[in-house]
This record gives structure tokens, C-alpha cells and sequence, in this order.
């Protein structure tokens, strides 16, 4: 037996094929469609087909018979591609005599009649989808076709599958294998270490703050050196029974050093430290806060003596049962174990917990007795005193001009600043005298800096015209007012610069710490408040007052309320008229807290503030219209160098009206009033 023998005849012209093909009397028998797709070659016979793109000749030798040889017959096997036009044409031409569509459309089989060589061809045709037009064409041209079905293949299918779920299944087997068991310090479950705490670690803490950066709480700083010397020697207080604290909470408004203070004590203990923030225990996944607080703990007592000081504990403590359907969440079971730690059956000993907040009336009661926080310190905002020394610390650094800046007179005209807003102060003073190009610090970039941080940017002074002399006579009616009234802390200076929202400005110089303040103050506060709007009153009639004075009416309203309510100063009597809880800054205690107020209590309320800001405002009005000559000549001067100093505004004043007698006879007016 021969091999078979594969010819190649790639240059034979077509014609030629064509006379081959009529040489070879291949007859003409019906065609057989048994199976279109299965070859069918005859024994030791030549056939050439004509496609579409080229001419393809293959030879059969004799001596090689097939295996399933059938009968001859004139289709043509071989299938070849074919283009969507070009079956178009053969369509059209009615060429076409059978089609399977196959993959829902997309790919059709077709049996099309090779006129030049009366054989039926098979080709493949890649079809754009199943165009009606085309189901149409066909049922004209008397075409035979047929959908088949899609044929599964379960292997390819199989391995589709698995290759669609190789990622997902890393990632879970990841997953399990970096999750810890029951006793991992992680948690169960957790994997990444989701339940490790985040707390930052220092074996040496090298916080650069001791208690010498720290300034304005000295009774603070006691309390806490108490702390730093019984973990530097502990036997000095063991030998007589004393127990470290388990807790110090730090309380207090924001700014005033809470963190600082906590920076100082590990700074001058030298022992291991952890400081994280209230937020970093909670997490959306559920047990991750009970689980970090549990290994903040582990490593805490591993290294102990250390301190952990917490920032910011409110995020974590806050009252329970206060959740939806009873709170038990996710914080409730962070706090839970918290609680437990600081204060359990195994207890923590040799660990001190340090936290602050300044929302200490939100924490949880449980956390706040004795035996988790023992000792609460209050870090409040500085006095005079306190404010002079905060200065000192955050002037080291600082080029003063020493002729002029006195540390003294900032404490002073800085009421109710903390310690953070201090050392905003210095340097905002530092970066203005850089951009004027000063080598020192004078007192005017303190005192522009201080006009900034209270009031707001400088901006645009006004032009000359009707605006402006209004707002020079309202400014010069704050002052006046205020500086014969006793009571009334003296003008520091009068400004017609426009700062934030106020288009001028009458700043005051507090006598003393405001930390205790009598009704005659606060009386004379409302008067002076009330100043600017008697002055336009007066000087330019009723129709003529502007909105510049809702400012000014919002803050008198509120003291006239408070001496009512809050501090007993009117004809209802010392009473507290209100909840403390509506008193407090907390938006939701105030939702929360019950009304208890009657309706007569509450209009006897509102009538004994009116009559207090009303007798304020006859007083302002009579200032005005006794001095009316000073306050011209006031305006004046204001309009001629926009800002006139306390000394200077006095000096004038001085000249029309005896400032002393003024204050006594207002001081009698009220007694009277009052009798």
C-alpha cells in the first residue's frame, strides 16, 4: 500500500480547473445530505475545489482507503469562510440552498451551488446577529433553513466555573489562614489583624513636652506629678498602703492642654506609653472593638508599669441605652469590655488610663466611679495669670520688641481665650510682622492679630458718604454708652475698618478676670450694647435705624435672659427657671429634656426680660441725647483716622461731659428703678 500523497497547485489558472473538471465526467447524482458536515473523498480520484478567496487542490493517491469511505457525491466538504456580502449575492443569485444557524443566530452554515464548478460548496458565514430582513430573503429564495441548538459542552463549562471561582477562593483560604484562633490577640475571626489595636507604642516616650512646656493648670499639673513620681518610686507610697490611681479623666473645653498635659506625663516618666484616640476601637465589623480593647490591654499589662492615654473617650463612653431598640451595638460592646478592663476580675494592675474629653456629662456613670477613673481633673480656661504665662511659654521663640509688648496687657485683653488660641495668637503676630518686613514683633501686629482672631479679616475700609458717617455715629454710641455707665469695662479703641461681617468695630479692655460677674456688669453690658441703635435713633429719627444693630440686640437679649433664668437676677427671684440640661451644649440633651415650664412662669419670663433690656434702652438714649455735642465731635475725629484709641476717645469725651458724674447718676437711676 502507497502512502497518500498531498499535491500542491498553486499557480494552475482557473480555466484550467474548469476543462480538468470536464475531463474528469464526474457524474451528476442527487445530492445526499445525510450528513453535510462529514467528508466524503472518493478512492483514486482527483477533486478540486474552488473557494471563494483562492483555489485549494488536494490529491489522493490509491493504496490509502479511507475508513468510513461512502458513496461519491458532488457536495463539497470543505468548509471555508465566507463574507456577509458576498452570501448576500449568493442569496440573491439563489445560490443558496440550505442554512443552519448555529450560537443563536450568529454563525450560519451554508450549502451554496459553485456555478463554475456545479458543486455545492460549505462555508461559514459570520452573521451580524439574525436580521428579519435576512429570515425574510430566504423564505423567498425557497431556502431550507434551521436553528440548531446549543451543545454543552461540561468539560469547558467545568473550567469556566473553577476559573471564575479561583480568586474568590484565594481570597477566602487568605483570609482563613492569616485569621487567628479563639486566642489570638487578634480575635476569632478577624482576619488582617482587624482586632489588633492601633494604639501607638513607645518604649521610650520621646514626646519633646515636660511639665515646664506646659502652663496656665498648675492644679493639673500637680495631680499629675503625684503620678509621675509614684511610677518613678512607688515604694515611697506602698510603704504605707497607697494604691497607684487605675484612671485620671481630663475634662475640660477645647484647647486649654488636655492632650498636652498627657504628652508632659509621658515625657517625664519614662515609662511605656500608648496613645490612641476613642474612634480607632470602633470599626462596621462587629467585635472589633471589644477585640482591641482586649489586646490593648494585653500589651499594656505585658509592659507594665505604663500608661495608655486615651483622646478624645466620649467617642466610646457615652451613656448607655441610649441607642435605637436599647443600644446594644457595636459601641455598647466596646465599652462593656472596656469597663472590664479597667476594672474587672482580673483587673489591670500596673496600668494607669488616661483620657480626655470635653463632654464629660455624656460618659457612661459606670465609667466614671471610683476604681476605673479615680481622680477627675478639670482643665478649665486660664485667668489673667494663667494667660500670662501660656504667653511666656509661647514667646520663647518669638522676637519681641520688649520697648512696647507687654505680656501683661495681652493676658488682659484676651478673656476667654485657651491656651491653643494663645499660641494661635503669637504666631499669626509672627507671620503679620514677617510679611511687613519687621525684624520684631511690635505691639501692633499683637493687637491686629487679636482684632483678627476675634472679629475676622481686615477688609476694604469704606468710602466717604452716608454709610459710613451712620456706622461712625452707631460705634461712637457703643462707647459712649458704655464708658458712662458704671460697671462697664473702659473702650480700648473705636474702629471703622470693616472685619468678617462688622463694618466697624468698639473693643473693650476687661478691668478684671470675668470669671465672676455682678448684675451691675451685666446691666451695664446691655447697656452698652444697646448704644449703637440709640444713636441712630436718636441722631437720625426712627424710620432711619438699620439691621447693623441685630448683632447687637441678639447678645443683649441672651444676658437679659440669663440674669433671668439662669442667675436670679430680676423681680421673679432667685430661681433656676430652666433645665440644666437645655442649659448644656449638648444638641440632644436639649431635645430630650421635658418642659416642665408653665405657661404663666414662662410669660412672666419674657415680660422681666423686656422690662431689663427696655430700661437699658431709655439709659442709652439719655446718653446720647445729654452728649449729643461730644459725640459729634467724636464722629469727627473717627471719620478724620478711622480708628481712635481708648485714651484718645476719653480725652474728648472729658472736654463735653464729667465722665465720673455721669456713671454715679446712672448708678443711681438703676437703684431707683429697681426700688
Amino acid at each position: 500500500m502507497s502512502p497518500a500523497l498531498s499535491l500542491s497547485l498553486p499557480n494552475v489558472p482557473v480555466s484550467k480547473l474548469r476543462d480538468i473538471s470536464k475531463d474528469t465526467h464526474i457524474p451528476k447524482k442527487k445530492l445526499s445530505l445525510e450528513n453535510p458536515l462529514e467528508p466524503k473523498l472518493n478512492r483514486r480520484k482527483l477533486i478540486y475545489s474552488t473557494t471563494t478567496f483562492g483555489i485549494t487542490q488536494q490529491v489522493l493517491s490509491s493504496g490509502c482507503k479511507p475508513a468510513n469511505a461512502e458513496p461519491e457525491s458532488p457536495v463539497d466538504a470543505t468548509s471555508s469562510r465566507m463574507s456577509y456580502s458576498r452570501f448576500l449575492e449568493y442569496l440573491e443569485g439563489g445560490y443558496v440552498k440550505k442554512v443552519d444557524l448555529f450560537e443563536k443566530g450568529n454563525v450560519a452554515i451554508a450549502e451554496i451551488l459553485n456555478p463554475a464548478l456545479e458543486k455545492i460548496q460549505r462555508v461559514k458565514i459570520q452573521l451580524p446577529g439574525l436580521p428579519p430582513k435576512l429570515l425574510r430573503k430566504m423564505e423567498e429564495k425557497n431556502v431550507d433553513f434551521s436553528v440548531q441548538p446549543m451543545e454543552m459542552n461540561w468539560s469547558e463549562a467545568l473550567l469556566d466555573l473553577l476559573g471564575n471561582l479561583a480568586l474568590p477562593l484565594i481570597l477566602l483560604g487568605s483570609f482563613l489562614l492569616r485569621s487567628g484562633g479563639p486566642n489570638s490577640p487578634g480575635g476569632p475571626n478577624l482576619p488582617f489583624g482587624l482586632g489588633r489595636s492601633k494604639a501607638k507604642f513607645q518604649m521610650e516616650p520621646n514626646t519633646g513636652v515636660t511639665f515646664d512646656d506646659v502652663a496656665g493648670v498648675d492644679e493639673a499639673k500637680q495631680d499629675f506629678q503625684e503620678i509621675v513620681e509614684f511610677l518613678k518610686t512607688p515604694e515611697k507610697f506602698s510603704s504605707i498602703g497607697a494604691k497607684i490611681p487605675k484612671g485620671v479623666l481630663l475634662t475640660g473645653p477645647p484647647g486649654t492642654g488636655k492632650t498636652l498635659l498627657a504628652k508632659a506625663i509621658a515625657g517625664e516618666a519614662g515609662v511605656p506609653f500608648f496613645s490612641l484616640s476613642g474612634s480607632e476601637f470602633i470599626e462596621m465589623f462587629v467585635g472589633v472593638g471589644a477585640s482591641r480593647v482586649r489586646d490593648l490591654f494585653n500589651k499594656a499589662k505585658a509592659n507594665a508599669p505604663c500608661l495608655v492615654f486615651i483622646d478624645e473617650i466620649d467617642a466610646v463612653g457615652r451613656q448607655r441605652g441610649t441607642g435605637i431598640g436599647g443600644g446594644n451595638d457595636e459601641r455598647e460592646q466596646t465599652l462593656n469590655q472596656l469597663l472590664t478592663e479597667m476594672d474587672g476580675f482580673s483587673g489591670n494592675t500596673g496600668v494607669i488610663v488616661i483620657a480626655a474629653t470635653n463632654r464629660p456629662e455624656i460618659l457612661d456613670s459606670a465609667l466614671l466611679r471610683a476604681g476605673r477613673f479615680d481622680r477627675q481633673v478639670n482643665v478649665g480656661l486660664p485667668d489673667v495669670r494663667g494667660r500670662e504665662e501660656i504667653l511666656k511659654v509661647h514667646s520663647k521663640n518669638k522676637k519681641l520688641d520688649t520697648r512696647n509688648v507687654s505680656l501683661s496687657v495681652i493676658a488682659m485683653r484676651t478673656p476667654g481665650f485657651s491656651g491653643a488660641d494663645l499660641a494661635n495668637l503669637m504666631n499669626e503676630a509672627a507671620i503679620l510682622a514677617g510679611r511687613r518686613g519687621r525684624d520684631v514683633i511690635t505691639s501692633k501686629e499683637i493687637d491686629d492679630s487679636i482684632d483678627r482672631i476675634v472679629a475676622g479679616m481686615e477688609g476694604t475700609a469704606m468710602t466717604d458718604g452716608r454709610s459710613k458717617m451712620l456706622v461712625a455715629y452707631h460705634e461712637i454710641g457703643h462707647a459712649v454708652c458704655a464708658t458712662l455707665t458704671a460697671g462697664h469695662d473702659p473702650v480700648q479703641k473705636v474702629s471703622l475698618i470693616p472685619r468678617g461681617q462688622a463694618r466697624g468695630l468698639t473693643w473693650f479692655i476687661p478691668q478684671d478676670d470675668p470669671t465672676l460677674v455682678s448684675k451691675q456688669q451685666l446691666f451695664a453690658r446691655i447697656v452698652g450694647g444697646l448704644g449703637g441703635r440709640a444713636a441712630e435713633e436718636v441722631v437720625f429719627g426712627e424710620p432711619e435705624i438699620t439691621t447693623g444693630a441685630a448683632g447687637d440686640l441678639l447678645q443683649v437679649t441672651q444676658v437679659a435672659r440669663q440674669m433671668v433664668t439662669m442667675f436670679g437676677m430680676s423681680e421673679i427671684g432667685p430661681w433656676a427657671l430652666t433645665d440644666p440640661a437645655v442649659q448644656s451644649g449638648d444638641v440632644v440633651l436639649r431635645m430630650l429634656a421635658r418642659n416642665s415650664m408653665s405657661e404663666k412662669l414662662a410669660e412672666d419670663i419674657d415680660s422681666a426680660v423686656r422690662r431689663i433690656i427696655g430700661k437699658a434702652y431709655e439709659i442709652a438714649k439719655e446718653h446720647v441725647r445729654n452728649n449729643r455735642e461730644a459725640i459729634d465731635k467724636l464722629v469727627e475725629v473717627l471719620l478724620e483716622k478711622e480708628t481712635v484709641s481708648g485714651d484718645e476717645f476719653r480725652a474728648v469725651l472729658s472736654e463735653f461731659a464729667d465722665i465720673s458724674a455721669n456713671r454715679v447718676k446712672t448708678l443711681q437711676v438703676v437703684e431707683a428703678a429697681n426700688t
